[in-house]
């Protein structure tokens, strides 16, 4: 369903662990730049009315997840602040081919993996935290959305190109994917 070829290891959840802090503010920037990247594809495709209509549904829903993360942060003694964000978006970003409309099914298709990494990191994080009953229930809780988000992104790009091109072109970032994140040396992030 998620379409990753990679499952979170040991190494990240060690890094939940010396940093819970760090991990939960990055969640609220990663909620932050989803909710930017949907909006930036309303802007760049305009044209496509079911997307642009998609488009706004998830950038709603990623800055109400935003502020609920802020919420989080707020309860839990937490200042909120700027990061300096992981290198794994970047890095996706760069894989996204400059002609259209391959540049449109990549736009779509790296904001899907990003969203598919979300929903399995969510998951992994919600069984981690099971002790604190507060942090697992809220990761549990957008679960279903980040793996529709995952969803939607992936059948969107359908829109630009046939969808045995556009599953071919998501297995291979998805394996890019799954290369970008074993190699990061980032500090705790919620993508590191």
């Amino acid at each position: 369903m998620l379409h990753l070829k990679s499952e979170t290891d040991r190494r990240w959840f060690d890094q939940v662990d010396s940093d819970l802090n760090a991990v939960l503010i990055d969640h609220a920037h990663c909620e932050k730049k989803a909710a930017g990247t949907a909006l930036n594809l309303i802007f760049a495709y305009v044209e496509d009315e079911e997307l642009c209509r998609e488009m706004t549904e998830i950038v709603n829903e990623e800055l109400e997840h935003f502020h609920m993360v802020l919420e989080l942060l707020k309860k839990r003694g937490v200042k909120f602040r700027r990061m300096t964000p992981s290198t794994y978006g970047r890095k996706l970003n760069d894989l996204v081919r400059k002609q259209e409309p391959q540049r449109a099914v990549d736009r779509l298709l790296v904001a899907g993996l990003i969203e598919a990494r979300s929903c399995e990191r969510f998951r992994s994080l919600a069984e981690h935290v099971a002790e604190d009953k507060e942090l697992s229930e809220f990761y549990q809780s957008l679960f279903e959305s980040e793996a529709r988000h995952h969803t939607t992104y992936t059948r969107l790009a359908k829109h630009f190109a046939p969808e045995d091109i556009v599953m071919q072109r998501l297995d291979e970032l998805a394996g890019l994917e799954a290369e970008i994140l074993a190699a990061s040396d980032d500090p705790p992030r919620m993508h590191s």
